[in-house]
């Protein structure tokens, strides 16, 4: 084998070159990957607090599992500029009991949306407590920091409930600075007649639980409500919710499903 001869000024150059590939290497490993485009960034919180007894809390979870699945809802995520969503859903009651069932998953088709599904399914209910919806939309913010890799032009918490905020901080001042950030939040008021006596000033408030969240809850660029009369409608109300969501950009204000 003939022997590698090497100038002084050839090492020279070597030597400049791997240092240069060096510091190259160094500088990509810091560089942050490329955050993945979606048409939308989705926080759904789910109330599970104590009012919502088991039943109903299933047929909340039943619901929010067919939505994601529903062909309308898939047809509208194919149908936007990037073909997918993010998606991250948590359960709230009191103001420290928050939870990630599922955390942020990119949805483009019907596989990866079951999954999600299949997630919010299987997973035990997350809390029995009080109902703090200033500490769900403080905690969904987190969540939407926390979602650095994926980017999105819109970016929505979904808030569905049975009742009135009753622990934590104002809803009010959670919801405007949320607002003062560019996010929107949408509602979901669950009418639930069924709540025991000591429940009928938090389900059923002066005005109307469609009223209290008008004016207490939502806000921001297209921000709607949309009233579902009971917990067996609910899979049907969240599928129009996600249809406006994502395909509409949330035109439809205080829609009633009856």
């Amino acid at each position: 084998m003939w022997p590698l001869l090497c100038t002084a000024g050839s090492m020279r150059s070597i030597q400049q070159f791997i240092g240069r590939a060096t510091v190259a290497i160094c500088l990509g490993s810091a560089l942050p990957a490329h955050a993945e485009h979606v048409d939308l960034l989705l926080v759904l919180a789910a109330d599970v607090s104590r009012s919502i007894d088991e039943d109903e809390f299933n047929l909340q979870r039943k619901g929010y599992a067919a939505a994601l699945t529903n062909p309308r809802v898939l047809r509208a995520i194919a149908g936007g500029p990037n073909h997918a969503i993010a998606l991250c859903f948590v359960e709230w009651a009191g103001a420290p009991e928050q939870n990630v069932v599922a955390d942020w998953t990119v949805i483009h088709d019907e596989e990866e949306a079951a999954g999600v599904a299949a997630t919010i399914l299987a997973a035990p209910r997350s809390f029995l407590g009080r109902t703090s919806i200033s500490a769900a939309i403080d905690f969904a913010m987190q969540r939407l920091s926390a979602a650095s890799n994926i980017a999105a032009d819109k970016q929505v918490i979904d808030i569905s409930g049975d009742g009135t905020s009753n622990a934590g901080r104002a809803v009010t001042d959670a919801r405007d600075q949320a607002v003062a950030a560019g996010i929107t939040i949408n509602g979901l008021a669950i009418i639930n007649t069924k709540a025991g006596a000591g429940y009928a000033f938090h389900t059923q408030p002066p005005g109307g639980l469609p009223n209290y969240y008008e004016e207490n809850v939502i806000g921001g660029p297209g921000a709607f409500l949309l009233q579902v009369e009971n917990f067996d409608t609910f899979g049907e109300a969240m599928t129009r919710k996600l249809e406006s969501e994502i395909a509409r950009g949330g035109s439809t204000r205080n829609a009633a499903l009856h």
